[in-house]
């Protein structure tokens, strides 16, 4: 692939292929739109402190930080004594009970989320957090907890005893992004970066409701990249998301981000580059590029690498502040769809500040795989108004939806091919720090967009976390 010859192509335009609105809705479905329908207080006093321009409640890549699950909603947090605890309520309600799971919050780096996953072979809630590049704590409840809620009660004797292992494996010293996505068989798995930032590589692990085993990696940190500007010979791939769609294939935005700053146009920029797409038809054991060409495997000695070929489907060097780690959905066809954002070359072609330049000029653009198998993608016209992330959820109708910093929400219809972009809520009355967290399950189960966000504050003054509801098109 000629990646240089194809990024002066994607800066010159928002729009990779033509639009193609045939086949994407049915004329008589409905577009868009956000009916505001409650807003409950989880914590009146969650911890708050900035760190990697984030809040740990509040970090966007962690998955799930909220979740539905047969008729329940659940949230993980830390309060503002750094306690970490797991709160539940049933669909609709505006209580949330409670419970401490036995861990408290090590450091102040917002990197040390919780994420939740349910086991459905065994209906355990998993709990992964207070990791980032070293080890981590880990929680299950009881077996059958998630599948009768309303029959047992919401205690801490419900869950076990905090551990440094998955029952016993241990994975890494140096373990970052804990993930959980439940197989479509019923099996719970664990997405993991092994090593550190800039010289890492992905992996799984996989829980059958008996006992976990380590998969191994599947992404390669070795390799030459280089730029117009110099070489790096070291990285890690950033996921945008890790998720199967209704036919069972796993599949995986990523951006990569290289150890040696030499590829950048200056420092003060970031070196993540280009836009990348892998799938899997066989739980995440080996991985395809678009074309269909096997380019890794799990556990394997050949791995997803920067020189495969197939990989890039957006192609952009790192001169623009392109973001990690933001977001991806699938469509009831199994289309993927994503959001990334970068400051687009009209602002010309070399950013000098990372976070400034992408609170001044950074932009969303939605890249999706239409019908006939092409890459297209589409500018949204919403200032990014920060260095932060944006979301991506899709309605029953295919309809897309971003959710920006400070839980504005902006939608575009699939009946038009995703070109009328327009922004619904601006996030009036929210008073929302950055990034939220989005409820996946809970679209699916009752076609309401959820979302955990936390109010502003300053230093490390405790403020109160909410949960959000909007109601999609019935």
């Amino acid at each position: 692939m000629n990646r240089r010859t194809l990024l002066g192509a994607a800066l010159a335009g928002a729009v990779m292929t033509p639009v193609f609105a045939a086949g994407t809705a049915r004329a008589a479905d409905p577009g868009p739109s956000v009916t505001r329908t409650g807003n409950t207080t989880l914590d009146s006093q969650a911890i708050f402190f900035v760190s990697y321009d984030g809040l740990v409640n509040n970090n966007s890549f962690q998955k799930n930080g909220l979740l539905t699950y047969k008729g329940y909603q659940y949230a993980v947090w830390y309060t503002a004594d750094r306690n970490a605890v797991v709160g539940r309520r049933v669909l609709g309600s505006s209580t949330w009970s409670t419970v401490k799971v036995g861990h408290t919050l090590r450091y102040n780096d917002s990197h040390n989320v919780i994420s939740m996953g349910v086991s459905k072979v065994d209906g355990r809630l998993h709990l992964n957090m207070d990791s980032h590049s070293d080890g981590f704590t880990y929680v299950k409840s009881a077996a059958g907890l998630m599948d009768n809620p309303s029959g047992l009660s919401w205690t801490a004797s419900r869950f076990g005893a905090p551990q440094s292992t998955l029952d016993g494996l241990a994975l890494t010293s140096q373990f970052t992004y804990p993930q959980f996505v439940s197989t479509p068989d019923g099996k719970l798995q664990l997405s993991y970066r092994v090593a550190v930032s800039g010289n890492g590589r992905n992996a799984l692990a996989e829980y059958d409701g008996t006992k976990w085993t380590n998969l191994g990696e599947w992404t390669s940190s070795t390799g030459t990249y280089t730029s117009e500007h110099g070489s790096s010979t070291a990285r890690n791939m950033y996921l945008h998301g890790i998720d199967y769609d209704a036919n069972g294939r796993l599949h995986s935005f990523f951006t990569w981000r290289e150890q040696n700053g030499a590829v950048m146009c200056n420092g003060g920029g970031i070196t993540n580059h280009d836009t990348g797409y892998v799938y899997s038809d066989d739980r995440g054991r080996t991985w395809r590029n678009n074309a269909g060409t096997v380019v890794g495997t799990t556990g394997g000695s050949d791995k997803v690498a920067v020189t495969d070929s197939g990989l890039v489907i957006d192609p952009l060097n790192p001169d623009h502040s392109l973001m990690n780690q933001e977001s991806q959905a699938t469509d009831s066809a199994g289309r993927p769809h994503a959001i990334i954002s970068y400051v687009p070359g009209r602002f010309g072609q070399c950013t000098t500040n990372y976070a400034a330049d992408r609170t001044a000029n950074g932009r969303a653009f939605h890249v999706r795989k239409n019908a006939s198998g092409t890459w297209q993608k589409t500018e949204i016209p919403v200032p990014l108004n920060s260095s932060q992330r944006t979301k991506l959820v899709l309605d029953k109708y295919n309809n897309a939806y971003a959710i920006f910093p400070f839980g504005r929400i902006a939608a575009a219809s699939a009946a038009s091919g995703y070109t009328d972009w327009k922004l619904l809520f601006d996030g009036s009355g929210l008073n929302a720090f950055g990034e939220v967290v989005i409820d996946e399950m809970r679209l699916k189960a009752d076609n309401v967009l959820s979302f955990m966000y936390q109010e502003k504050s300053s230093g490390t003054t405790p403020s109160a976390l909410h949960v959000v509801d909007f109601a999609l098109p019935a």
